[in-house]
């Protein structure tokens, strides 16, 4: 069998393999304390719950518009109304079986084999991946010296006349940045300029902590609104991952293609999914402030505890639900003997020796680094900071 050039270069996602490892542990009674999924450990809210009982009482368990049911797509230009004061109409909305898919559906209709998309880094792992399974070429802007936002100038350089689109991720993953005005505002201005699109990330928009806050590129730059997709969902400040439903919203005639592909991908995302969010739109608001709460108070734990182990270095994230952590100064030393060659190695080799699950920067542009997620109840946190700390310790 000679399979494909993109499935042969395809690479898997990390964060998925380092979930599954750990599943795997715990089913044969190994004590493994995960900080590698990015989804919360709450339960979803009892109205999407309501929602998708009575979706499925009332047999709504067929075929729904590929584009999503209306009474969804309404609540998604009703919910971006009132949080960001932009008006949207439901054709200009795609729901779809998780922003993941939606994603790769806006590449699609965006990128031809050959042309350049701006990523920039620390980035999220299937970005890169997706826009290789359309043909695409990744330009890389590096953030780690600009405290993980990107430098403008740097932008503009990179830009040529195969440049399509930008991806922008705020609140980002794995850093937990969050864009300033300033820089989205410039941003917003060198796609208009160069006629590039603007796919905007927003999954984390609701976790934001402190005095941070999270700002919507197109309120915040209306000129830009023809040339952006926004990509949103419930997965993660809802917690209904598994539910998988995202949404983008855009210039209608560009959603339609974007519907289109999606219709021949996925038919349409699942119906009882889809009801499940509509009640999460129309009624979870106070499970969201409840949620937040818990979030913020496991943030300042965990920055509180990785303050205390030695060899790593850390920026605190002002968003999403996660500490991009440098443990550099922990790589060429031993582990039973064993050196530790890079981040890769060190996530290998604290999972099998103290049950820890974290991600290897690498797979988000960031060696050196490892990705640590405080989705985790207080108590694991407590434990696996604790498991962490002791592996560095011992460490010769």
């Amino acid at each position: 069998m000679v399979l494909s050039e993109r499935a042969r270069t395809l690479e898997p996602s990390a964060t998925l393999a380092v979930v599954a490892k750990a599943k795997a542990m715990k089913r044969e009674g190994k004590p493994v304390i995960s900080f590698g999924a990015g989804e919360p450990d709450f339960n979803s809210p009892e109205s999407a719950l309501k929602y998708a009982v009575e979706a499925m009482e009332k047999g709504y368990t067929h075929y729904t518009p590929g584009t999503g049911i209306p009474e969804l797509k309404e609540a998604v230009c009703s919910y971006y109304s009132r949080r960001f004061g932009l008006e949207y109409a439901p054709g200009d909305v795609v729901v779809g079986a998780g922003a993941k898919i939606l994603l790769y559906e806006a590449l699609s209709c965006l990128v031809d084999p050959g042309d350049e998309v701006i990523v920039f880094a620390p980035a999220w792992v299937s970005y890169v991946e997706q826009i290789r399974l359309c043909g695409g070429k990744e330009i890389i802007v590096d953030t780690s010296e600009t405290s993980s936002i990107p430098d403008l100038n740097e932008v503009k350089r990179v830009i040529s006349d195969k440049t399509k689109c930008m991806m922008i991720n705020s609140p980002n993953n794995p850093t937990g940045a969050v864009y300033d005005e300033e820089t989205l505002k410039g941003l917003a201005s060198i796609a208009v300029e160069k006629d590039i699109v603007i796919i905007y990330d927003e999954i984390y928009e609701q976790l934001v902590y402190g005095d941070a806050a999270h700002h919507q590129i197109v309120a915040l730059a209306p000129e830009v609104r023809d040339h952006t997709i926004i990509i949103n969902g419930v997965s993660k400040a809802y917690a209904m991952t598994g539910w998988r439903i995202g949404y983008a919203l855009g210039p209608s005639e560009l959603m339609a293609k974007v519907g289109a592909v999606q219709g021949h991908l996925t038919s349409n995302p699942c119906s009882i999914a889809q009801y499940a969010a509509l009640g999460a739109l129309k009624e979870a608001d106070d499970d969201i402030v409840k949620m937040h709460g818990h979030f913020s108070d496991r943030r300042d734990l965990i920055l509180k505890l990785l303050g205390d182990v030695p060899l790593i270095e850390f920026v605190e994230p002002q968003g999403a639900f996660y500490v991009l952590v440098n443990v550099k100064k922990a790589l060429g030393k031993s582990s039973d003997g064993e050196k530790l060659t890079d981040d890769v190695h060190f996530c290998q080799k604290l999972l099998d020796k103290s049950y820890v699950a974290m991600v290897p920067g690498s797979a988000f542009f960031a060696p050196g680094h490892i990705r640590v997620s405080y989705s985790n109840s207080t108590e694991e946190i407590v434990e696996g900071i604790k498991r962490l700390k002791e592996f560095i310790e011992k460490l010769s």
